[in-house]
């Protein structure tokens, strides 16, 4: 289905990852389940954007958990490392190479997520795209990669996942399943030179509360976190700016919103955290 070179139709398993030099990309032997024990213990979870940043750390967070990660990104090699290196720590992942702006892309890493692991429990929609500009100097086709990643993959990918979340909820050992939505706390204050970031990830907000009142008398919770500052590579890039004067050293790390991520995912079935709110402790807005 991934057509292009960075896009690779395999599934790719933390052993050849870990060899991927030696060995073909041949899926490995279906089975969730990563760490011996753990609270995520049995468990299969999906992570968009998970080449880098929160991403890279909220799926070796989850790991170490106990969990079977899926790992999703456009960028093949990264992914393989991060891979390997949850391989090494005797969990287990996935590589799924995506361009999660196409919707058919999207829909087939869930796909072939549960194809390898036998089912979903938890679905992570992190990928993002930032860049800031005023409306009259900006480019439209930023405005579109925008929302095509910010917005629309989350609607596609939350969209195929819904069944199988649905069935782990009824049918899983957790007796409940997650689904996250990282968005931003620009989403909540929008700021000039930003206006098409914030509206793109308000608008994550807002589907993440109508979709939790849909699901959660089902028993699928839905879970949104809004990061402020956070030392990425989009803050680093498209984003840079937007620390207004604050020193990076004072910013959040990738590891903080992994940790709100796990503490959400991992809470007893019948409590839902349905928002977390993070800004460095310098942050006024």
């Amino acid at each position: 289905m991934f057509g292009s070179s960075e896009e690779i139709g395999d599934t790719m398993s933390t052993g050849e990852a870990a060899n991927h030099g030696a060995r073909s990309r041949a899926e490995a032997p279906a089975g969730a389940g990563g760490a011996d024990s753990g609270p995520l213990s049995g468990g299969a979870v999906l992570v968009t954007g998970a080449s880098s940043g929160i991403g890279a750390a909220a799926s070796l967070a989850i790991a170490r958990l106990g969990g079977s990660v899926a790992l999703v990104a456009r960028r093949a090699e990264r992914l393989e490392e991060l891979a390997a290196t949850i391989g090494d720590e005797g969990g287990s992942a996935i590589v799924l190479t995506a361009d999660l702006r196409d919707a058919a892309r999207a829909e087939g890493a869930v796909e072939k997520a549960v194809k390898h692991f036998g089912r979903l429990d938890v679905l992570v929609n992190n990928a993002g795209h930032g860049v800031r500009s005023a409306v009259e100097d900006s480019d439209p086709e930023d405005w579109e990669a925008m929302v095509d990643l910010n917005f629309k993959a989350v609607l596609h990918m939350s969209r195929a996942a819904l069944p199988h979340l649905l069935r782990a909820a009824g049918e899983g050992p957790r007796g409940i399943a997650d689904l996250v939505n990282v968005s931003s706390v620009a989403g909540r204050v929008p700021r000039r030179d930003n206006s098409v970031y914030s509206a793109t990830k308000h608008a994550v907000c807002s589907f993440s509360e109508a979709l939790r009142q849909e699901v959660t008398g089902r028993g699928v919770r839905v879970g949104l976190i809004e990061p402020g500052m956070t030392m990425t590579e989009m803050t680093r890039g498209g984003q840079a700016g937007a620390g207004r004067g604050m020193p990076e050293e004072s910013w959040l790390r990738a590891e903080d919103i992994a940790r709100s991520i796990t503490f959400m995912i991992t809470q007893p079935p019948h409590a839902a955290v349905n928002e977390i709110t993070l800004r460095p402790t310098a942050q006024e807005h």
